[in-house]
């Protein structure tokens, strides 16, 4: 099967092109930007450009976007060009190209507003049930390039599985106060119980996505590491996550205080990627009990690929503030 991956000198492309190619695949990279694992040098904005190199391709990974890293950098219309305009270009040449398949890279930022439930509201349980209530121009693109998947299905039955991703990327959180107050490794370790997913993780679901897409059809699908908490944990983590977590990992105070780690003050959200499990037979590897072990033992956080991939960044410029800029 030939499989074209747009975005592929970013993070997850690379990763993908990558695992596609050990694979037995013929694998295709698209990106604006030069790249080791990019063939294929242009803008998901040029039609002919698309049309070209769409020729004999059986499947699409679409992975390139603006970034939220990107809203404070660039304007909204900027991301309506790439997000949805760009999308709905590949959308229809590969229609037009006869592509059988489609996955599309979203986020769950689309969530955006119904992350944060009330200040005396238990912690978000946010499954594929939670209807996005989008907060910025990212999240609105994206949650509108995903209709669009749906759309194509509907009248062109082109086979798109729609993957909501949470966080992978290795850069330095966003936030100043978090930076300032959490180690680095210590924020990422924390993370993966409820809002983070190690890159091969989300690679693997790609994959396993293209393979089930026309048993699927169309299907939307949250992509985060598996969280050991239940509904019943949901009470109590929006404001005393540290007592939740040592009920289902006893080793957890002792291994943090060795390391000098702590447990957030509060967790509002709980990423479920129980459907893409099923769905998908996807099999991620890569949860909070997995990480406690590799950083008790000293071992760096996360997949080898992911190291090998490392960090990219969102910017050619750098910033004093922090790793990017913060609308």
């Amino acid at each position: 099967m030939k499989v074209l991956v747009t975005g592929s000198s970013g993070h997850l492309g690379e990763a993908l092109v990558r695992l596609l190619g050990t694979t037995g695949h013929e694998v295709s990279g698209l990106d604006l930007l030069p790249g080791r694992y990019t063939n294929l040098v242009g803008t998901i904005t040029d039609r002919r450009f698309l049309r070209d190199g769409l020729q004999g391709v059986d499947s699409v990974i679409h992975t390139a976007t603006l970034h939220k890293p990107h809203v404070a950098s660039h304007d909204r219309q900027s991301f309506v060009d790439v997000n949805i305009t760009g999308s709905l270009n590949l959308l229809e040449e590969a229609v037009s190209a006869g592509v059988k398949s489609f996955v599309f890279t979203s986020t769950t930022s689309a969530f955006g507003a119904a992350l944060t439930p009330p200040e005396d509201a238990p912690a978000a349980w946010i499954d594929e049930s939670v209807q996005p209530v989008p907060k910025n121009i990212y999240g609105a693109t994206k949650t509108a390039a995903e209709d669009l998947c749906q759309l194509f299905h509907r009248d062109h039955g082109l086979n798109c599985v729609v993957l909501r991703t949470s966080r992978f990327f290795p850069e330095e959180d966003d936030s100043r106060a978090v930076r300032e107050t959490y180690a680095d490794a210590n924020i990422k370790a924390n993370e993966f119980l409820y809002r983070r997913v190690d890159l091969e993780d989300v690679a693997t679901a790609h994959i396993a996505a293209l393979a089930r897409a026309g048993e699927i059809g169309f299907g939307r699908y949250i992509i985060s590491a598996t969280t050991p908490f239940e509904t019943c944990d949901l009470k109590e983590l929006r404001h005393a996550p540290a007592k939740v977590v040592q009920q289902h990992f006893p080793d957890f105070p002792e291994v943090y205080a060795r390391l000098g780690f702590r447990m957030f003050s509060a967790i509002d959200r709980v990423y479920v990627n129980a459907r893409a499990r099923r769905d998908l037979g996807w099999k991620p590897q890569y949860d909070f009990a997995r990480i406690l072990a590799q950083i008790a033992s000293g071992k760096p956080i996360g997949s080898g690929l992911a190291r090998e991939v490392g960090s990219k960044g969102y910017h050619a410029e750098t910033y004093r503030e922090g790793p990017y800029p913060v609308a």
